[in-house]
């Protein structure tokens, strides 16, 4: 019966929905997989016919956690995978917006603490999720927080007949308690948006991967791109050229503080873009690697998130618990990605992002490696920890850590740390000359009285002893994304009721008629 279970697992894709876990039900499932498969072999087969096998033994060319030591260094080929933005896409317009894709199941918290696909199928039962969904779930969640890499390419459904965006994993997966809701996110760059005409009926499940389906990947391809010939082994297509014009259009920074900024990168190789909430630092990070590399190319940038339990294990190496029982040394995002640089030709550079650097422990995550980070220390070897080899952080790799000045419940970065980083202090950029020209094409006068009001209330927060200039309101607060609808009333009021009034609660959270003088005047601007 286990046998059966595991191909019916491997060849879940093939069916809409599963019957269950019980020996009628496992039977019911294979009977319509093999009818799907019909369409596909017309000579008589079984399971265990050639190219039929194939499709559901593990390849023995790459074994899986369990029968493997250590994971490979060498690159992983691209992935393609089938993705359902919410019930008949319902979440597609905000995540197109946000450059995310994420996935519902919030109450499991964050997945990163299940060891394996069974101990979430578990958890999905004790949540109360149908029986016939636990396969079909626990696998989508697995493949989601595991197999889902940085340079995959994701195609977005809506249905089974339409195909509505095309884009490229850039981040590695994260856990957004603070979300509303569908809390497990991965940062996508959409590069297409539309509706197209589904080949054929798309599977249902949520993500699905479809790599192995080559013929079809071309077909999806072909319909969101255009173009042919899809290449499974690297990237699908060559990056679109990015450079300090295309930053300067779509990030409010001035020519100046991008010349600053990209001369301090380069030559200290590693960079601290801290500032206050709203200023664009995670959205700048990402345009400023685009533009030094000279193209969109995602698979030469890496984010992740540092939080208070994010570990060397995590980031390095480590021992990770194994669906059998047992124990797997797992190569981490940063090992992996000075890998791949160091694979590259060496004049290319390479960037790694790390948004909330200062709520890790940084010693304690980077361990060994915090002194080869050092510009004049690239190419230095030092023996890792947990593997017997010599390890160095490339020349051709630069990091790019994100901090919000305004969160007091984090500590002064040390001074080991701030040696091997340099600092630029990212600003409001209400002055800038791209915001001006972004709000005089809005056309909407009270965003224009808002914005003067917080510009104003940006002088009394950067005199306030209490907060300063790392307190300051940024200017995406009231940026509205192209391409959202035109910036109108609502969209301004909720701005205000949500964001700034409960900011300003925050910063003076003892003061209340200052606080309540404000948003007065906020809310008198906006009418």
């Amino acid at each position: 019966m286990q046998m059966k279970r595991n191909i019916r697992d491997a060849l879940a894709n093939r069916v809409s929905t599963s019957s269950g876990d019980d020996p009628a039900a496992i039977d019911r499932d294979l009977f319509a997989i093999r009818g799907d498969l019909a369409k596909q072999f017309s000579e008589p087969f079984h399971f265990w016919t050639a190219g039929v096998a194939e499709l559901w033994q593990p390849d023995p060319t790459n074994p899986s956690e369990e029968e493997s030591s250590v994971t490979s260094a060498e690159p992983r080929p691209t992935h393609y995978w089938l993705y359902s933005p919410g019930p008949q896409a319902c979440m597609w317009s905000q995540f197109f917006t946000e450059g995310i894709m994420a996935i519902e199941w919030d109450e499991l918290g964050d997945l990163a603490q299940y060891p394996s696909r069974e101990s979430i199928r578990q958890a999905l039962s004790r949540e109360g999720s149908g029986a016939t969904a636990h396969s079909h779930d626990a696998l989508a969640l697995w493949q989601f927080q595991h197999d889902l890499k940085i340079g995959d390419v994701v195609y977005a459904k809506r249905g089974r007949r339409e195909v509505i965006g095309r884009g490229v994993v850039v981040s590695e997966p994260r856990f957004e308690p603070d979300r509303e809701t569908y809390r497990h996110v991965v940062a996508v760059e959409w590069d297409r948006q539309g509706s197209w005409p589904h080949p054929g009926d798309a599977v249902t499940k949520t993500l699905t991967d479809i790599t192995k389906y080559r013929d079809y990947v071309e077909q999806l391809e072909e319909l969101t791109t255009g173009e042919t010939g899809v290449e499974l082994t690297g990237s699908s297509r060559p990056a679109p050229a990015y450079g300090k014009e295309d930053f300067l259009e779509t990030v409010f920074m001035s020519e100046d503080s991008y010349d600053r900024l990209s001369s301090l990168l380069r030559r200290k190789k590693n960079v601290i873009m801290a500032g206050p909430p709203g200023v664009g630092k995670t959205y700048a990070a990402k345009r400023l690697a685009y533009s030094m590399i000279g193209a969109r190319d995602p698979h030469r940038v890496q984010m992740v998130q540092f939080h208070q339990s994010y570990s060397y294990e995590d980031f390095i190496m480590g021992y990770r618990p194994t669906e059998s029982g047992g124990f797997v040394l797992t190569e981490g995002p940063f090992y992996r990605f000075c890998e791949t640089a160091r694979a590259d030709d060496g004049s290319r550079p390479y960037f790694f992002i790390i948004d909330e650097i200062n709520r890790g422990n940084i010693s304690k995550i980077f361990g060994e490696l915090l002194m080869l980070i050092e510009e004049d220390k690239r190419g230095q070897e030092i023996r890792l920890l947990h593997k017997n080899e010599l390890f160095s952080v490339p020349e051709n790799l630069h990091i790019i850590g994100m901090m919000n000045t305004a969160d007091r419940s984090l500590a002064v970065l040390d001074y080991a740390l701030r040696r091997r980083f340099g600092f630029f202090d990212m600003r409001p950029g209400f002055d800038s000359e791209g915001f001006r020209t972004w709000l005089d094409e809005a056309e909407n006068p009270a965003l224009e009285r808002v914005v003067e009001t917080v510009v104003q209330l940006n002088k009394e927060i950067s005199g306030d002893p209490a907060l300063g200039r790392g307190f300051e309101i940024g200017h995406s607060f009231l940026s509205k994304p192209s391409r959202a609808v035109e910036a109108d009333r609502a969209w301004l009021a909720s701005v205000i009721r949500h964001e700034l009034v409960p900011l300003l609660e925050e910063y003076w959270f003892d003061e209340t008629a200052r606080v309540k003088e404000w948003s007065d005047k906020l809310w008198a601007a906006a009418a």
